[in-house]
């Protein structure tokens, strides 16, 4: 089967691979100049943000993006929110009736249960820029995994029919669209995007950061995509990493 990429983009597949994101490194590493997108059928060895393994069910969507933006890391981090984009547009494709939702710092969820989740990972290079980076996309398409910290959900429970082929041609199209955009005109019309997109702005949220936590209103992102968080006593938080609950009675009793 082909399937349709937007023009200038490469492809390479895989039935079986460890990790389509260590599978972009090594062709870094090899001096592949990219863009590339690497599917897989099946992975050994997937994993999602801080280390944890990512479920890599075969029917799913399991890909990852190599490219080379020339960008310093500050900014190359902030194509997370290209990325969610991106699988949103999919998803909501596919699952035009359903809900579907952004959560910082770079999950998809339709109706309230996580069914995709990215990982950005890559080196420096010359000048501070970044030398290459590796999108790695996983999307539940026909499967999602039990057992998680979180709820989880198949898109296939919200009618979508899509096979991976065919959802990473969306999904290729919808990432040269909101990449373009980042290009000619940077972060803010994607800030803008995603925050019209993000499931519990205006709300109250938890955010575990290690051993701190913080209770208060979910206010938007700031210029760096780092989540505001307004406490109880009007001060703010401009907050680059941790997790973030929506549920803030049962977060507290963690």
């Amino acid at each position: 089967m082909t399937i349709r990429l937007p023009q200038g983009y490469g492809l390479i597949t895989f039935d079986e691979i460890d990790s389509t994101n260590e599978e972009a490194k090594r062709l870094a590493h090899a001096g592949e100049l990219g863009p590339v997108w690497i599917l897989a059928k099946r992975q050994t060895a997937g994993r999602g943000r801080r280390g944890r393994s990512w479920a890599s069910l075969e029917g799913n969507l399991l890909t990852t993006l190599l490219i080379r933006p020339g960008v310093s890391a500050a900014e190359a981090g902030r194509l997370s929110f290209v990325a969610a984009l991106s699988v949103y547009d999919l998803a909501a494709a596919l699952c035009p009736d359903a809900s579907v939702g952004l959560k910082w710092p770079n999950d998809i969820r339709i109706a309230g249960k996580k069914c995709a989740g990215i990982l950005l990972e890559g080196e420096g290079g010359e000048r501070d820029a970044m030398g290459w980076l590796a999108v790695g996309i996983g999307v539940n398409l026909k499967h999602a995994p039990e057992n998680t910290p979180y709820p989880a959900a198949a898109l296939a429970e919200y009618g979508a029919r899509a096979n991976a082929d065919d959802s990473l041609a969306t999904l290729a199209h919808a990432w040269a669209h909101w990449y373009g955009l980042w290009q000619s005109q940077g972060f803010r019309p994607i800030r803008e995007a995603w925050l019209s997109r993000a499931d519990g702005v205006g709300n109250p949220i938890v955010a575990q950061l290690g051993d701190t936590t913080l209770l208060g209103i979910f206010t938007g992102l700031d210029d760096q995509g780092r989540l505001i968080l307004t406490a109880p006593d009007a001060t703010t938080h401009a907050i680059s990493a941790g997790e973030v609950f929506f549920d803030v009675r049962a977060a507290l009793e963690r």
